[in-house]
């Protein structure tokens, strides 16, 4: 019989080698379940990516002198000062409507630089030296009506607000008749009343007796009122800054500075914003940068409802390169568009700034006619 304690042991299996095996039965078991792979899936998988769309071609940014044409197309420039009816009155022949290479202005010039508006001066050129009068300011009203009547196809005359936009829409260009010399009125009301029946819009108080350094006389006053009854613009062009001060706090309607020559102190450019007046900045010497710069002075203090440009071509004066005839204008905004203007900016500065001094000028004269008569006072009476 044989010996149990003989007998060969029973082999004993680790716990671990258990749960391993577990561990495989069950990843065999998952196997099984999954459903066998889609040969049409599997061989997209290998095949390559398909070639990328071509990007939409990238739009080309417009020119600054496109965009200037452009938009002066829609807004075309008010133009500030011009100086050429005293140079056509020296002139025995000239033919604006078909071009004349002497002068900065011409019909066909004035269409290319965008302009659809103009302030023909009745002020003599700084290179004579005669006294402003009213017989040489009669004669000057007299040639430009003259000279619009045979440029039918070109110019316009315009007295008010409505005729400038009604002479743009019948692709037109309005000449407004001013600024004059206040010198030239002889200190007399009457006069004035007179002026502006002929058509002068614009007055320069500038060297005339009822302006002095420390402001307006009481004269003075009473010139700015009834420029303000009559619809006549206000035109501090060469005042000093205390006669601007002193007019802004007289007068009820904008004013304009047409040809300002001297920077302007910051308080009075302040003052021309509250009373929603304009600076037109002269496309004179320097360069066309600097002029750019003092039209951002403006805009920066005044803000951008107060700044507009005068070409001031006829003048006799000098021109930035590049600004040297009315066809340039363009490049002045182009110069402002690159130095990001906004493009409601450039409108305000190219048109809609002087329109509003125009129309409001049109309003405070309608509400100042029922309440004020005609002022018949003289300077005698008033500047003793």
């Amino acid at each position: 019989m044989a010996d149990p304690q003989n007998a060969s042991p029973v082999t004993t299996v680790d716990l671990g080698d258990l749960d391993d095996l577990d561990d495989d039965l069950d990843a065999l078991a998952a196997a099984a379940t999954e459903p066998p792979p889609d040969p049409e899936l599997a061989a997209a998988a290998t095949e390559p990516p398909p070639d990328p769309e071509p990007a939409a071609p990238a739009i080309p940014p417009v020119e600054p002198l496109a965009r200037a044409k452009e938009l002066l197309r829609s807004h075309p420039l008010i133009d500030g000062y011009n100086g050429l009816a005293p140079v056509l009155r020296s002139m025995h022949w000239y033919d604006l409507e078909a071009g004349e290479s002497l002068l900065e202005t011409d019909v066909p010039r004035l269409r290319r630089g965008g302009i659809g508006a103009q302030f023909w001066s009745l002020q003599e050129t700084a290179d004579r030296a005669d006294a402003p009068s009213l017989g040489a300011t009669l004669e000057l009203i007299d040639l430009v009506r003259a000279t619009v009547a045979v440029c039918p196809e070109g110019l316009r005359l315009a007295l008010s607000a409505d005729d400038v936009v009604d002479t743009r829409n019948c692709g037109r260009i309005s000449v407004l008749l001013g600024p004059m010399a206040g010198p030239a009125l002889g200190d007399s009301l009457a006069a004035l009343r007179a002026m502006y029946t002929l058509g002068v819009r614009s007055v320069s108080l500038a060297g005339s007796r009822w302006t002095r350094n420390s402001g307006l006389t009481p004269f003075g006053h009473e010139m700015v009122r009834e420029m303000n009854r009559l619809g006549v613009l206000v035109d501090l062009s060469g005042c000093s800054p205390d006669t601007m001060r002193r007019t802004f706090g007289v007068t009820r309607a904008p004013v304009l500075l047409s040809h300002q020559v001297e920077p302007l102190p910051d308080d009075v450019l302040r003052g021309l914003r509250t009373n929603n007046g304009v600076c037109m900045v002269m496309c004179t010497p320097g360069t066309l940068a600097e002029t750019a710069d003092r039209l951002d002075r403006i805009r920066e203090i005044a803000g951008p409802g107060s700044v507009a440009l005068s070409g001031a071509h006829d003048t006799g004066a000098a021109h930035a390169a590049g600004l040297q005839d009315v066809s340039c204008m363009p490049r002045m905004i182009a110069e402002l568009l690159e130095r990001g203007w906004p493009e409601s900016d450039i409108t305000n500065l190219t048109w809609s700034n002087v329109a509003r001094v125009l129309r409001g000028t049109e309003f405070a004269a309608r509400a100042a006619r029922p309440r004020r008569a005609p002022s018949r006072v003289t300077i005698g009476a008033l500047d003793l």
